[in-house]
């Protein structure tokens, strides 16, 4: 385990522990590793503390402020550790712009939950057909929590806008992608024109996670045997808006693999039907009786969802052509650019539930 790793100097967080935290650290020197699979903000895990923790960073180099914002996500999570939506403990939030400790940038800490994420096909060779289904299930129920919950009952009455929320969407995630631009996409161009055109009436508004997928959770397998959500991560684009937008995003990486087989490498997803896990017509209809309501046609919606992962994999592959990326497999992010946006524009012609 490396006690420096990049974008973090964990020497200078220790000492700023030391002296402003105390009770978070012992007597052995504080060590931290980033944890893999993450493309977006940086995570890492401290070792050496009185209890194990998790330090949440935006990413180096180029960054998108307002999908990166740290101070945002520790609120959400303060604010639901009271709630029936499991997320980690909340620690302590800082605006280290002065280094002082060790990050740089704003950052969070939280605690370690322990279990496993279910992030690739070979995740699910401890589990059974019937585990991962019920797995499933317990998943898109989490999700009909979080969208049935009163955002003023936990003080996130004023943490979006519900009105206009999907143009506003279309328009910021245009203007990401205009920070991002270094090559041509004319698919990506022409998603984007026909996004904008064909807006929804919104039905059902909400507190959103922005990013809700399977390896977006820790999975915890209790003593009767029964896999569960032991915690919701990577809140960073939580808001107040449209609820079907969490599905349109559920169903892209419940069903990516159709997609390309560079999709199910870099969009990384265990799902898949011969392991046990249920359709998305399956998710969607626990979640129609969880709410009680009918969900509609979720073309517009999944193609939405394709319009925003290809933005988000640009402006990756912006940084990576930058040098200013840290992990593996990058070098591959910029080729599912073009698929993704293909997909978004076949869902746009095809009726999907």
């Amino acid at each position: 385990m490396s006690s420096e790793p990049r974008g973090l100097v964990t020497s200078a967080l220790e000492a700023w522990l030391r002296a402003e935290h105390p009770e978070l650290v012992g007597e052995r020197a504080l060590e931290a590793s980033l944890i893999t699979g993450g493309r977006s903000n940086l995570t890492y895990r401290l070792i050496g503390g009185t209890v194990p923790l998790v330090l949440r960073r935006p990413p180096l180099g180029h960054v998108l402020a307002s999908a990166h914002d740290m101070a945002r996500e520790f609120r959400v999570i303060s604010a639901l550790g009271g709630s029936t939506v499991p997320v980690p403990g909340a620690v302590l939030y800082r605006d280290d712009g002065d280094g002082t400790a060790g990050v740089g940038t704003p950052f969070y800490l939280m605690d370690f939950v322990d279990g496993q994420v279910l992030s690739s096909p070979t995740a699910n060779i401890p589990f059974s057909p019937a585990q991962l289904r019920a797995l499933s299930l317990d998943l898109v129920g989490t999700l009909a929590e979080l969208h049935s919950l009163d955002p003023a009952a936990f003080g996130l009455e004023d943490f979006g806008r519900a009105a206009g929320y999907l143009e506003r969407q279309v328009r910021r995630w245009g203007e990401q992608y205009d920070r991002s631009r270094n090559r041509e996409l004319p698919e990506l161009d022409a998603l984007q024109a026909a996004l904008r055109e064909g807006v929804p009436t919104t039905a059902s508004s909400s507190l959103v996670h922005g990013d809700f997928r399977l390896d977006n959770a820790i999975v915890r397998v209790d003593a009767d045997g029964r896999p569960r959500i032991a915690a919701i991560l990577d809140w960073e684009m939580a808001t107040i808006g449209d609820s079907f937008t969490d599905l349109g995003l559920l169903g892209l990486y419940w069903d990516i693999r159709g997609i390309s087989a560079e999709a199910a490498a870099v969009a990384a997803s265990a799902v898949d039907p011969n392991a046990g896990y249920p359709s998305f017509a399956e998710l969607l209809d626990t979640y129609a009786a969880a709410r009680r309501a009918p969900v509609p046609e979720l073309s517009w919606y999944l193609a939405f969802a394709a319009y925003k992962l290809a933005i988000i994999l640009e402006g990756i592959h912006f940084r990576f052509q930058a040098g200013e990326t840290v992990g593996p497999g990058f070098d591959t992010i910029g080729g599912l650019v073009t698929p993704l946006t293909k997909a978004g524009l076949r869902f746009l012609v095809e009726r999907t539930h």
